[in-house]
């Protein structure tokens, strides 16, 4: 009788199972299905659901009736993304007959565990390309540095690569013409309903750009709107998904009902940017820039996502534009999406401090802490230096793929010292044990995202350098202690070392200190398995649409 060999490896489940003989190897592939299902059940269980919805009265009759053309040409920017992060989502999603892997699939836009490192859970798939759909799977980044491409560095365009094998670049509106043709069409459809004067220039100005591939003058539009009731953010707008360059943006829709009242309450702080610009733990030169003097801080409910946002963890503020010379002249708007950010403070940071913070610390865990905490997160990407001061371009070009991590750590920091400063002025309500606790447990939150992530990437490494720092410690019952003098001091220190590099535009120390301090060390994820034994959700995952808004 022939012997055979079989080697099933199952990346999901993190197991190595071999075996001799066709008996053998039939129970060991049952075996492996049924631990890689356990797998997927048990990463579904990790997201809490949550509905999308809000007080739809506050709205006018024009404003509901735009719902449904930005929700279906939110669902285009949904399409265009799985295109850019997997391929054909319908040839997968039909390949595959389980319902949980579906919706698992569904959460990752992809055959990846977006917060697991990307690991493969579906068989086949192999590793997640560094540079998913904006590349050629075969080209190096030694190749594209070399070669001559036009819009080499571009966010709006897609490479290829031709018969004779030479590289070549492709705008988007032309590569996704049919898709953006559509997704305009929605947006004129819309802008004829607005009612608000600003949303309804953006409107038409942001169906232009989508099929010319042109967004400063609908991005200028939009940070002119000061009166708009509704909000919609389109297009393509961030370059995480881009891990091998950090250049190419991908596709997302965010539908937003601004909250004018806790709008009113933030504004105040807009003015204060200079001020604290200028006081930055750093030397004089790596804070030179003056923030946008256009700034806005607002507070939305969100009642849909697509695309980008919506793939693994999901956004909870947004910090827009992210062109260099548009924050420098008009600034940013700075958008707080309240009604999910309560739901991870209900559902996950909660339960989490719960667990780990010790229990004299505990009160001073407050909602308002942790909005505060994430919304000067946000404020806190206009600060610091966007050009090196050595000749390298922006900040950016001279990071490439270092640029994201570093740029979500940065702003971790920089927004908790906004919060320092001003809670010392007396212009932030509340003492800043209760913020340093909140962040505290707010670290504990955010590493649960990855490696795969740059936020779970920055909680990583502030994580490593605060407990090096002494600001806080491991009791003998296993919570963390914060040692509120010494956070101060670690804040400081931590945001001049990533001010410097960001500054100095030293790609090698980042990736230095990225190997260094952006990982997760043994002790702390055998408090993060306690956390997923608990049953205690990683994220969490929407019911959104007409239907959960009570229009259908």
């Amino acid at each position: 009788m022939k012997q055979y060999v079989f080697l099933i490896l199952s990346a999901a489940a993190g197991i190595v199972l071999s075996c001799n003989g066709n008996n053998n190897a039939t129970a060991t592939n049952e075996q492996a299905k049924d631990s890689v299902m356990n797998y997927i059940q048990q990463r579904l269980a990790s997201y809490e659901k949550v509905k999308l919805t809000t007080n739809l009265s506050q709205l006018t009759a024009g404003e509901k009736e735009m719902l449904p053309l930005l929700i279906e040409a939110a669902r285009v920017m949904d399409d265009l993304f799985w295109l850019q992060a997997y391929g054909n989502k319908d040839s997968l999603l039909n390949a595959t007959a389980d319902e949980a892997t579906k919706q698992f699939i569904s959460i990752n836009y992809g055959p990846w565990d977006r917060l697991k490192n990307d690991t493969a859970f579906v068989a086949g798939a192999g590793v997640k390309p560094p540079g998913a759909n904006f590349y050629p799977k075969d080209m190096t980044k030694e190749e594209f540095e070399k070669t001559d491409i036009k819009d080499k560095q571009g966010l709006y365009s897609v490479v290829k690569r031709d018969a004779a094998g030479k590289l070549y670049s492709v705008p988007y509106h032309k590569a996704y013409k049919t898709q953006l043709e559509k997704a305009a069409s929605l947006l004129k459809a819309a802008a004829a309903l607005a009612e608000d004067a600003g949303l309804k220039k953006y409107l038409q100005l942001r169906a232009e750009a989508l099929v010319t591939s042109k967004y400063t003058a609908s991005d200028m539009a939009w940070m002119d709107m000061k009166t708009n009731g509704i909000d919609f953010i389109i297009g393509p707008i961030e370059n995480y998904e881009d891990k091998l360059f950090n250049y190419r943006a991908s596709f997302e829709a965010y539908l937003l009902v601004k909250d004018k009242e806790w709008s009113r309450r933030l504004a105040k702080y807009v003015a204060m940017l200079p001020e604290l610009q200028e006081g930055l733990p750093v030397e004089k030169k790596y804070k030179s820039e003056k923030p946008g003097a256009d700034s806005e801080l607002n507070a939305y409910d969100v009642i849909y996502y697509a695309g980008d946002c919506n793939a693994g963890s999901k956004t909870i503020a947004v910090n827009l534009p992210n062109d260099e010379t548009i924050q420098q002249t008009k600034g940013t708007r700075r958008s707080q999406l309240k009604n999910a950010m309560r739901a991870k403070f209900d559902k996950i940071l909660m339960p989490i401090a719960d667990q780990l913070i010790d229990a004299s610390q505990l009160s001073r865990i407050t909602f308002d802490a942790f909005f505060s905490n994430v919304m000067f997160h946000e404020v806190a990407h206009g600060l610091g230096i966007k050009t090196t001061v050595n000749g390298k371009g922006t900040v950016r070009a001279a990071l490439q793929e270092q640029q994201s991590w570093l740029e979500e750590a940065k702003a971790d920091i920089l927004g908790l010292y906004m919060v320092t400063k001003l809670v010392e002025k007396g212009e932030l309500e509340g003492d800043i044990e209760s913020y340093y606790t909140t962040y505290m447990a707010g670290i504990l939150r955010s590493v649960r995202f990855g490696a795969a992530s740059a936020h779970g990437k920055a909680n990583m490494l502030n994580f490593n350098f605060f407990q090096e720092k002494g600001a806080f410690e491991k009791t003998s019952k296993g919570r963390y202690k914060v040692n509120y003098e010494k956070f101060g001091t670690a804040m400081n220190a931590l945001g001049a070392l990533i001010l410097t590099l960001q500054g100095n535009g030293d790609k090698a120390g980042v990736e230095a200190l990225q190997k260094e301090k952006s990982l997760i060390k043994a002790d702390l994820q055998s408090d993060l398995d306690a956390l997923q034994q608990r049953g205690i959700p990683v994220d969490i995952v929407f019911e959104q649409g007409l239907s959960a808004l009570g229009l259908k």
